[in-house]
Order: structure tokens, then C-alpha cells, then sequence
């Protein structure tokens, strides 16, 4: 199993059906667990995913809409339940935290202090790994972007031409060079894997940027072209919008999401096809409990 991978949760927007639960969706990256936007039901999702308290290290939260923060009673109960020893970071928009205060103790249960809160402020700001930006919606509303720093790659012939091995290979990447031979004649830079997760939002400049090369975009695609005029109203995007963002960002797979109650899963083909209209590369029509590995590295 790879130790980077989405798990999708839920996939429907304001409204459940019977096909798609509230949104949901945990990124595993090299053990650490990220649950984003926990809506309504997503305890239960998590039993049918496998995915237990223990595996959740962040709660993010892109906005306080019910449909992306209705799951957070059940998942804060539920890690000090389960007496989740690590440390738990919640990020959420800083203008909703009366919101999260509401939601986190939104019922009677033995409190933990494992959950650590950090809201988000301004246009930008960053918590640990994660970069949040300022998105175009009715209510403040932040994307998400997990970057890994960039690496090296060591190059195998380089390293033999100059008789590098064993410990020695160690100490050149740590210290940057051996017997006078540097880690830029042996190796290449690495650019460090990426991951950008944009919910409810008109297309803005922030967007472009949260999306630019990462590996795995999971955006929303609310709506059809057809409803573009409301997704636009309502602060929403359509699976066209996506594919252009996807296109122009140079994304390498994209994750639909966020359907609106009103399509079912006979017009799936449909957001593939706009997404195609000017985006060539990978594409998961993602449906509830669907599995996404993040793409190799380059």
C-alpha cells in the first residue's frame, strides 16, 4: 500500500444521496493521517474505510458550511474515546472559530488536550507543512497545499566514477561533499511531492497558485457548464473550471469531487467529458470510498 494516498471519505456537496456521503477525505502521507473537511456521517465513513481514530494527525477545515464541518463532533468524540495519544492539529479558518469551539463541543464527553488549534489568517498563512490561501467564496474560505521540500537524487554511475560507496554515501548527503567531491556532481535535484486540496470557491488567483505542478489536485466540480451562471453566484466551480485549472497549473492527477445532489452517478462521463475539453492528463471521477495514490515522483 502506498504511504501516500487519498482516501475519499465522501463526495457530495450540501445535499447527501444514497451514493455519496458528506465530503471526507484523509490524505495518508508517510504516516501521518490528515482528515479534510469531515462532513456529516464521517465517523461511519471512516469505520467502512478502515480508517480508525488513530490514524487522524490533522483536522482541516476549509470553511464552516455544514457539508464540510457537520463530522467534526463525532471525530473530536471519537479520538478522545479512543484515547488518541499523539497530538491532533485542527486548522480552520480563524474568522469561524466560534464556529469550531461550537462543533468541538457540541455535545456532552470527556474533553481531550491531544487537539491542538491553529486557525488561519490574511490571504496566506502556513501551519507545519501545510499552506493555506484565501479562496473567493460567500464565507471565508481557505484551500490547502502540503509540500515536501525539495531533495536530492543520487546518481549511481556518478557516485562509482568517483568511487563512492558504503558510509561515504551518507556522509555526502549530509554534509555535501567527500575527498573533495561535491553532492551537486553526484546527484540531481529532487523536486518534493505535492498535494493541494481546493473546496467551495469562485476561480481566483489563489486557486492557480495552490494548484501549481502539484502531483494531486482534489478540487470541487459543484456543477455542470450548463449551471455555470449559479456555480459562479454561489461561489462555486464547474468540472470545466477544474480541468482549466488543472490544465494551466500543470497538474498531474486530479481528483473531481463535491457533486452537487442533483447528479447522479449516470453523469459521471459528463465531468469527464468538460474536464477534457482542455485537460489531457490523469483523471478520478472520485465516488465515496474511492483510493488515490499519489503519483511517483518525477
Amino acid at each position: 500500500m502506498s504511504s501516500r494516498e487519498l482516501v475519499v471519505l465522501g463526495t457530495s456537496s450540501a445535499v447527501p444521496t444514497r451514493h455519496r456521503n458528506h465530503n471526507g477525505y484523509l490524505l495518508r502521507w508517510d504516516g501521518q493521517g490528515l482528515l479534510f473537511d469531515p462532513g456529516e456521517g464521517t465517523q461511519r465513513q471512516m469505520v467502512h474505510a478502515g480508517v480508525s481514530a488513530h490514524d487522524v494527525h490533522w483536522i482541516c477545515v476549509t470553511h464552516f458550511h455544514g457539508d464540510h464541518c457537520l463530522g467534526v463532533p463525532g471525530v473530536v468524540q471519537r479520538i478522545a474515546r479512543d484515547k488518541v495519544r499523539h497530538q491532533v492539529r485542527a486548522v480552520f479558518p480563524g474568522s469561524g472559530e466560534l464556529y469550531w469551539r461550537r462543533l468541538r463541543h457540541a455535545a456532552a464527553f470527556a474533553d481531550t488536550d491531544r487537539i491542538t488549534e491553529h486557525p488561519v489568517t490574511g490571504e496566506a498563512d502556513a501551519v507545519g507543512p501545510l499552506t493555506a490561501r484565501l479562496l473567493s467564496h460567500p464565507v471565508e474560505s481557505y484551500g490547502y497545499r502540503l509540500q515536501e521540500p525539495e531533495g536530492r537524487r543520487m546518481l549511481p554511475d556518478r557516485l562509482r566514477a568517483f568511487g563512492i560507496k558504503g558510509p561515504e554515501i551518507g556522509l555526502l548527503q549530509r554534509t555535501g561533499s567527500v575527498r573533495g567531491i561535491t553532492l551537486d556532481q553526484c546527484s540531481v535535484p529532487r523536486p518534493g511531492q505535492s498535494v493541494a486540496f481546493v473546496m467551495d470557491t469562485r476561480l481566483c488567483d489563489a486557486v492557480f497558485e495552490l494548484a501549481d505542478g502539484v502531483d494531486l489536485l482534489v478540487i470541487e466540480s459543484t456543477f455542470l457548464s450548463s449551471e455555470a451562471a449559479l456555480a459562479k453566484e454561489y461561489g462555486h466551480l464547474t468540472a470545466f473550471d477544474a480541468g482549466v485549472v488543472a490544465a494551466r497549473a500543470g497538474v498531474r492527477r486530479l481528483v473531481l469531487t463535491h457533486f452537487s445532489e442533483r447528479y447522479g452517478v449516470a453523469e459521471e462521463p459528463a465531468f469527464l467529458e468538460e474536464v477534457r475539453r482542455s485537460y489531457d492528463g490523469e483523471v478520478v471521477v472520485a465516488r465515496d470510498f474511492t483510493t488515490v495514490p499519489v503519483p511517483r515522483r518525477r
